[in-house]
């Protein structure tokens, strides 16, 4: 498989850099503020390698996992009573778990050995 053309590694991405970069236009607390940007270059780094490295489902495996903290930090830093933060972390969370999911049948079918 060609490395940078998996659709769901871009959408990570983007979704990556809008959670980091949400920061500016979003009201966030401290706590918020802090965790947005590290899962967020994360998410992003996650990305590029999953689209450096298409076969491996690490890169993929880690947006799954980084998409549940995401989700859950809201709950877990304590700023759930925030709409902004909160909303943004809730929906990149979803999407990141979503493409990541996506992705893993493609890199099995990519991984299976060939048989002639």
């Amino acid at each position: 498989m060609k490395s940078w053309i998996r659709w769901q590694d871009w959408v990570a991405l983007i979704a990556g850099a809008y959670l980091a970069l949400a920061t500016i236009w979003v009201g966030t607390s401290d706590g918020a503020m802090a965790t947005m940007i590290v899962l967020g270059a994360l998410l992003v780094i996650a990305s590029l390698w999953s689209l450096a490295m298409p076969t491996s489902m690490s890169g993929e495996s880690a947006h799954v996992v980084l998409g549940v903290v995401t989700f859950i930090s809201p709950w877990v830093i304590g700023f759930a009573d925030l709409d902004g933060p909160s909303w943004t972390s809730w929906v990149v969370g979803v999407i990141a778990v979503a493409v990541g999911l996506a992705a893993l049948p493609e890199i099995r079918h990519q991984a299976a050995p060939t048989t002639q």
